[in-house]
């Protein structure tokens, strides 16, 4: 089974949707998929509503996540760890015990656009078309992810 964790700052606006989408693309697929935080802001919280409603608008149920904060554990439960901007990716690889979980990491944008390091950028305080086109980023790498797991 491989496993893939999306990770973003708060773990209620990117991250949730990277995961409700990946988990639209496999399924039936021998893949788990979760997300995190790397800040503790919203531990337990549901998703941003903004996210739960742009993910209801392209069929994907994403209300019954709850927010999570990213720890070291996680290099030794996933096999790829999606980090959706530069500051993620230095906050979880700060938290690499060695090479084999810093390799681990990877900016989900690389993907689409490879060694470009490309950040999705946090809608929190964007309105609503800023989650439109977060969902959009996602969904592309996303599709790229599906089939290369799949």
């Amino acid at each position: 089974m491989t496993k893939v964790l999306m990770v973003c700052l708060g773990n209620i606006c990117r991250s949730p949707l990277a995961e409700g989408i990946l988990k639209s693309k496999i399924l039936g697929s021998n893949v788990f998929v979760d997300s995190a935080g790397t800040g503790a802001y919203h531990v337990g919280e549901q998703p941003d509503t903004r996210s739960i409603a742009i993910a209801n608008s392209k069929g994907i149920d994403i209300a019954d996540q709850k927010a999570r904060k990213f720890t070291v554990k996680d290099f030794d439960l996933f096999d790829v760890i999606y980090v959706m901007d530069n500051s993620n990716y230095k906050n979880v690889i700060s938290l690499a015990r060695n090479n084999q979980d810093a390799s681990k990491v990877k900016l989900i944008l690389n993907e689409v656009f490879p060694n470009e390091n490309l950040d999705v950028p946090d809608p929190y305080y964007g309105g609503e078309f800023g989650f439109k086109n977060v969902y959009n980023m996602l969904n592309e790498a996303c599709e790229v992810i599906a089939k290369k797991i799949n």
